[in-house]
């Protein structure tokens, strides 16, 4: 906002052009071409995002050896420079962020099993081949089945375990948000995905229903 580059705000914090643009699009800098002027419309906030405590204690923004740039030199020598970037950008989200993140992914993982999981109906059965040799009196192979109950059986368990996974982290995030930690965005969210995982819920339990019937016809 004070026309400084991504570069120049990296060298004095410390951090990677990286985590700068990620600064950038967490917290919507925005400014038009060129430095604004000096009674700009935008704000300057000096830097740093709002929260940012990479520069407490210091007038002039992050000390010239700031423990950030200490702990980054350190695991520099052994890590990677992505995985670097991925810790410095990690720092740039709050534990509520992160927690999210994973019901994210978590939930995504449940979706995305209903289809790689899917049994249609008492007669899909899968044919997986084992094992196959050649010899002089010609090739053998053995072949495994798997029946529709065993898939559906298997199919039931691991969602069933990885909904109590998911419930769990909401929990979690539920009594973060209790203490003060979440804006009124983050409330919605997780109000809003609660009412999915208990649809996805009852039409799961439904589902279930139904294959068994068809299984006793």
């Amino acid at each position: 906002m004070a026309g400084h580059k991504y570069k120049e705000i990296a060298e004095k914090y410390g951090v990677t052009l990286n985590t700068v643009k990620s600064w950038k699009q967490r917290h919507s800098w925005s400014r038009d071409m060129g430095a604004p002027f000096e009674k700009g419309v935008h704000t300057n906030r000096g830097g740093a995002p709002p929260g940012n405590k990479n520069a407490i204690g210091n007038d002039g923004g992050a000390p010239e050896k700031n423990s950030n740039a200490v702990t980054h030199g350190f695991f520099r020598k052994f890590l990677p420079d992505d995985t670097l970037e991925i810790m410095e950008e990690i720092e740039t989200r709050s534990l509520l962020d992160m927690m999210w993140d994973q019901i994210t992914i978590q939930y995504a993982a449940i979706l995305r099993a209903q289809q790689i999981m899917f049994v249609a109906n008492k007669e899909d059965v899968t044919k997986v081949l084992t094992k196959s040799a050649d010899n002089a009196f010609g090739g053998s192979e053995e072949w495994e089945y798997q029946h529709a109950w065993d898939k559906q059986a298997s199919f039931l368990q691991a969602q069933s375990r990885a909904m109590s996974t998911l419930q769990s982290m909401i929990k979690q995030y539920e009594d973060m948000c209790r203490q003060g930690h979440a804006d009124e965005e983050q409330q919605l969210k997780i109000s809003k995905l609660k009412a999915e995982v208990k649809a996805l819920d009852k039409v799961s339990a439904a589902e279930s229903v139904v294959f068994k019937d068809d299984l006793h016809e």
